[in-house]
């Protein structure tokens, strides 16, 4: 049924965003036994594997707009599906991130200034990167996570490797670009944050829907084009 794969896909953005944007607020600079940088990378990529293993079977295990566009456009996932996917990918990315809110703000001196791992460039990433840079780093990282997913998602990869390939990406991915935008790839985990924080987090948040989906069909397209078949079974394609 359906239902049961927007509730899947709910469950798991939930949980990306609360494991991974929880481990940048809560866990990052924690006095003296902060897992800082390399730690919040992988608990993204982690958030990825435990979820792959548990819902893959059931949705696909998406767990971001982009992704689902970009298997879309890569002619593993149908259209028709684009859209409950994505509302239903927002919805648990908000839920984590109200879960997190609840969490973070039980500690004396909490502040949303701190931007509460929201996305953002120019003032608000990291290193003061640029809205071109920005926009730049988030379409290669997404575009080359798409590329990841559809190659270990193929018919001809190694079988039951696909969630480590894909979490590990992500890793890569975080390691690389956390300096730049405080790292997307995802819009729906941008929103969750992002709505909490309001103001420039929402003015900003555009670049982080617009530049991972353009990102997202580019590996699509790319990997479809590059592979030969049979595909892999992505979720909503069973």
């Amino acid at each position: 049924m359906n239902a049961k794969k927007y509730t899947a896909e709910a469950i798991g953005t939930f949980w990306l965003t609360f494991a991974g944007c929880g481990s940048a607020v809560l866990a990052a600079a924690f006095p003296q036994v902060g897992i800082g940088l390399l730690g919040v990378s992988f608990a993204f990529g982690l958030s990825v594997v435990t979820m792959a293993f548990a819902i893959g079977h059931i949705s696909g295990c998406h767990l971001n707009p982009a992704v689902t566009v970009g298997l879309a456009a890569g002619g593993r996932f149908p259209a028709s599906q684009i859209v409950p996917y994505i509302i239903a990918q927002v919805i648990g990315a908000v839920l984590g991130a109200g879960l997190l809110y609840v969490i973070a703000s039980g500690k004396a001196g909490f502040d949303l200034a701190g931007g509460f791992a929201s996305n953002g460039y120019a003032d608000h990433s990291p290193g003061k990167y640029s809205l071109l840079a920005a926009f730049v780093c988030e379409v290669a990282m997404t575009a080359m996570f798409l590329f990841i997913i559809m190659g270990a998602t193929h018919g001809k990869a190694p079988a039951g490797f696909a969630p480590l390939a894909i979490g590990l990406a992500l890793v890569m991915i975080h390691l690389v670009s956390i300096p730049v935008t405080n790292t997307s790839v995802n819009p729906a985990r941008s929103t969750g944050p992002a709505l909490f924080v309001g103001g420039w987090a929402i003015q900003q948040l555009w670049l982080f829907w617009v530049a991972p989906i353009i990102g997202g069909i580019i590996g699509g397209v790319v990997y479809r084009w590059l592979s030969d078949e049979p595909a892999g079974i992505v979720a909503g394609n069973k």
